[in-house]
């Protein structure tokens, strides 16, 4: 078992639903994951990572990205104060986040692809 970036007591439960999430990726997801995969962008980036208590969309673990992929539900407020939360809890654990909406991957995926890789370069 891999504890590196996980909670180790809560690692199973979190790794069945990475599982799932990986099973069940959005369109979005789908599109961003054929455009960073296998070092495409210089970074090797996995999918559905734990880290902590959370379960990130995808992260470069050398350079500490993560990019989270959002749904419309993020604009809800209480959604978007648990992003806060978790975005904040990250950090502290030295990863930067960038979110991008579902629109911006479907639909302007080359600007995104630009953003990631100016982070990565920062």
């Amino acid at each position: 078992m891999e504890y590196k970036t996980a909670s180790p007591d809560r690692y199973e439960m979190l790794k069945a639903f990475a599982r799932e999430n990986r099973r069940n990726a959005t369109l979005a997801e789908q599109v961003l994951w054929e455009r960073i995969r296998n070092k495409n962008l210089g970074q090797q980036f996995v999918r559905q990572h734990i880290i902590g208590d959370y379960i990130v969309d995808f992260v470069a673990l050398d350079v500490g990205l993560v990019i989270e992929v959002d749904g419309g539900y993020h604009s809800e407020r209480q959604q978007q104060e648990n992003d806060e939360i978790r975005e904040k809890e990250l950090n502290r654990k030295g990863y930067h986040v960038i979110r991008f909406t579902n629109e911006e991957v479907e639909f302007d995926t080359d600007y995104v692809i630009k953003q990631i890789i100016q982070e990565i370069e920062c």
